[in-house]
This record gives structure tokens, sequence and C-alpha cells, in this order.
């Protein structure tokens, strides 16, 4: 770190902090802001944060047990063409994406902490990973989700899917473009690193074949204990602001507005009021029903969970339609939260530099899924 001086941009970030405090209390009041801010800020640590840690912990302890006994390795081979094909990427990549698929974000960082999966990638391919992963985070939660609300979902469910694999290479494409600017690596670099001598051979630990299971088990379970407490900061600093500009005055079963009592998840609701200024954007884009539609994409910026949440009540309410669950679902999976989740897992990898590219890469990659699922799902309800 470098010493300087008071500068402008220490008068701007003050007078950010000002405005900011400014806007939450002028609404909700100064008790009722702090409390919010606080509450939300446990309960993000309580219903997210920590299982994400549990995710992680497991993921961790499935990716020691895999690198252990050669699955990775094997896996490797497996998906080596297809994911060199459309990421540009080794293929024992594909198994942080799966690994994302099946549980959050942070597995394919769980994964990364193994050696074997380590050593396949050339360190302009690391800070590409967090996208790789983010795009296909909750993603079997998110796809239950939906079709357990309804089975007539389900065809909507596979087109956001397919939809969420576009956006996945957009973004995973952009940021390996900025990565290897800043590597200064060749653009017709190989994507597979070359072997050399005895690089790829397995490191196996000595004992019996239940002593080695154990403990690749448990040292990959710490890793995901490191994981998830890395990512905490991240996820209740970004997320608890995201929430309150998302959510508004509490509202009783009626839905009567009812006064501000500090609770968690209450806030201003401005993203949602911007938001309906720009549905003449939104509406070509994602083919909305309505502009309470506009909400999803933004609570999935910062929790995936939570943005899944409301869509019930959206649902009873009318403002969703099928069209709708596929570009959610697409939506949903290629975004997954990253803005709450990527700063600290660029942190963790050690490529913090790279942080606001491939938080630009991504929000691409989303972008891009939503369209190719709002007009895929016209084509094909044409075609039927």
């Amino acid at each position: 770190m470098k010493k300087q001086p008071v500068t402008l941009e220490t008068i701007i970030v003050l007078v950010f902090f000002i405005l900011g405090f400014i806007l939450f209390s002028s609404d909700m009041g100064v008790a009722n802001f702090l409390n919010t801010m606080i509450n939300t800020s446990f309960y993000l640590l309580i219903n997210v944060a920590l299982w994400i840690m549990a995710v992680a912990v497991l993921t961790g302890a499935m990716a020691g047990i895999f690198s252990e006994f050669g699955i990775i390795a094997l896996l490797n081979y497996a998906f080596s063409f297809i994911v060199r094909i459309i990421y540009r990427l080794p293929g024992v990549a594909g198994i942080g994406a799966l690994s994302a698929y099946l549980s959050d974000n942070p597995a394919v960082i769980s994964l990364y902490k193994e050696r074997e999966f380590r050593k396949q990638f050339k360190n302009y391919q690391v800070p590409v990973l967090v996208n790789l992963g983010t795009s296909f985070g909750m993603g079997l939660v998110i796809a239950i989700f939906f079709i357990a609300l309804d089975s007539d979902f389900s065809m909507a469910v596979g087109i956001g899917v397919f939809a969420s694999i576009i956006g996945s290479i957009v973004s995973v494409r952009m940021l390996t473009y900025y990565s290897k600017k800043y590597y200064k690596i060749p653009k017709d670099d190989n994507p597979i690193k070359v072997i050399d001598d005895d690089e790829f051979l397995r490191e196996v630990r000595e004992g019996s074949f239940v002593n080695r299971f154990l403990e690749s088990a448990l040292d990959g379970g710490k890793n995901g204990v490191e994981i998830g407490l890395q990512i905490i900061p991240g996820i209740l600093i970004i997320s608890t602001f995201i929430m309150m500009l998302t959510y508004g005055q509490p509202v009783d079963a009626f839905g009567n507005i009812l006064e501000y009592t500090g609770s968690a998840k209450e806030g201003i609701a401005l993203l949602p009021t911007l938001g309906n200024h720009i549905m003449f954007i939104m509406k070509p884009l994602f083919g909305f029903t309505s502009s309470e539609a506009i909400a999803f994409p933004l609570i999935s910026l910062g929790s995936a969970g939570a943005a899944i949440g409301i869509v019930p009540d959206f649902i009873k309410a009318g403002f969703v339609s099928v069209k709708d669950i596929a570009v959610f679902t697409a939506i949903g999976t290629t975004w997954s939260g990253y803005l709450s989740t990527h700063v600290g897992m660029m942190d963790t990898l050690g490529v913090r530099p790279l942080t606001t590219k491939a938080i630009f890469s991504h929000t691409i990659g989303g972008i891009v899924s939503g369209v190719v699922a709002n007009y895929l799902f016209i084509l094909i309800s044409a075609l039927l």
C-alpha cells in the first residue's frame, strides 16, 4: 500500500456517504435505517452466508475426495473437448461449472483450492473461473423451485437453462479477453497447459483407503471453511444495501402499507422505482409482462435465492407469465447474486485488479442470457 495525502477522492467518498445516509434516513428515519441495516446484515449472515459456507464445506470435501482418487484427472479428459471449444478453458473447468450448478457460486473456489484442479490452469485463466462458476450458481435450486411451482413451467425452465449457458459463454470469453490483456498473453495462446515432466501426476496420501478417504474429505472441508469466511464481508456489505434499495415499507397480510419498524428486508424501494422508468428498454429485451417483474433481475444482482422468493406472489398477482419464468431462470442462474460474491471470490483467488472487468463481463453475460431466453421462448412457442 502507498501513502498519499487528502485528495479529491477523499471528498468524493465523504460526500457519497453523507448523501447515502440522507437518502435512507429521510424516508426511514435514522433509527429505523440503522436497525434495518444491522438486521438485514444479520439476516444475510445467518440465512445466506452461513448456508454458502456449508455448501463450500461439502463441496470442498467432495473436491478433496475427487482429487485424492483421480476423479478430477479423469473428468478433465472427459470434458476437455467441449469445454475447450466453447469456453477456451481446460476440460476440468467443467467440473467447476457443474459443482456451482449443484450448489452455489463459491463451489468453484473450493475446487480451485485442490492442487489437482488448480494445476490445470494458466495464470490468466484463474480470474475466469469466477465468472464460469457464478454463471451456474444455484442453477439446480432455481430450476427445481420453478418446476415445483407449476409443472407447466418445465419447458420454460429448460429454455432458461440453455440461455444461461449462452450467457456464460459471453461472460467467460469477455473476461478471458481482458485477462489476457492484463497478463500480456497472445490472443492465440493455447488454453491447454503443456505437460511438463511429472506435473500432471497425482500426489496421493499414504495409508489405507479409508484413511485417505477421510483425510481428503476433512482437508477439503477445511478449505471450504476458509472460503466461507473470506466471502462473508462481500455478502454482508454489498447485499445489505442492494436489498435496502430494492425492498420498500413493510406491508400486512392484506397489502396495506405499514410504518417502518427497523426490521430486516425493509428499504426505500429505489431500484424498482427506477426500473419502472426503463420499462421501455426492458420490454423489448426481456419481454416482461409487467413492470413489477423488473424486481427479479434487480434482486438477482445481490441474491438469486431472494429473487426466486418473490415469484410465487408475483404469479398469484398476475405479474408473471410462463415466458417470464424462462427469462427468470436464465438471468437468475447466470447472475446468481454475483454482486454479493464476485468481489470476495476474486479476492480469494488473488486477482482483485480484474474485479471490475469480471463484474462488467458478467453483467453483459446475464443480459444476453435473458434476451436469448425471451426470443427463444417466442420462437419455440411459435413452432409448437
